[in-house]
């Protein structure tokens, strides 16, 4: 059985939850969003808090679900307080990004410069030029961009170039010996 469930999502001051049905709406300072829940779970907005049970405990995985209903509604009222950011870095002789407007201009060492066009909701900036931080509202938004972007020049095992997470650890291997 789920424990998550079982905490309620604190709502903070200036922050909006509607529910209607399964479709919930969070507005706030940063962005208005909005996910469907599962139907097997049952929401109630009380005293500034969003609770969470599922509609039958006798049903199998609906505590699971309002555990699962309960991470993403609290990823919602996170993402329009404070927000999400991935950061990511290049390593490489010559890799290089810049950020220009919507668009994202990578130099990682093809024959030919990439241009990754940003979708809506989402923010790169360049503090350097081997450094790119990904930031959003939208929990799930800014991971796909970031594992996009990660995705042109992964990290490779034996020098360890490539566009990575900050926070992530490549294993090296060992080159081939004569």
């Amino acid at each position: 059985m789920s424990r998550v469930a079982k905490n309620p999502v604190v709502i903070p001051a200036g922050v909006e939850v509607k529910l209607d049905g399964n479709h919930v709406t969070v507005k706030g300072a940063k962005a208005t969003l909005s996910i469907l829940v599962n139907n097997k779970v049952d929401m109630k907005v009380e005293d500034g808090q969003v609770t969470f049970a599922p509609r039958n405990a006798a049903i199998e995985g609906s505590w699971a679900q309002a555990g699962t209903a309960r991470a993403l509604v609290n990823n919602l009222v996170v993402g329009v307080t404070k927000g999400f950011e991935r950061k990511l870095e290049l390593i490489g002789v010559g890799y290089r990004a810049k950020a220009a407007g919507k668009t994202l201009n990578l130099t990682l060492g093809f024959s030919h410069p990439i241009d990754f066009e940003l979708p809506e909701g989402v923010t790169v900036d360049t503090p350097t030029q081997t450094e790119i931080i990904v930031r959003g509202a939208n929990k799930q938004t800014v991971g796909e961009v970031a594992a996009k972007i990660r995705s042109f020049r992964p990290p490779e095992p034996y020098k360890g170039k490539g566009v990575r997470y900050s926070n992530e650890h490549v294993l090296r291997k060992e080159a081939k010996k004569k």
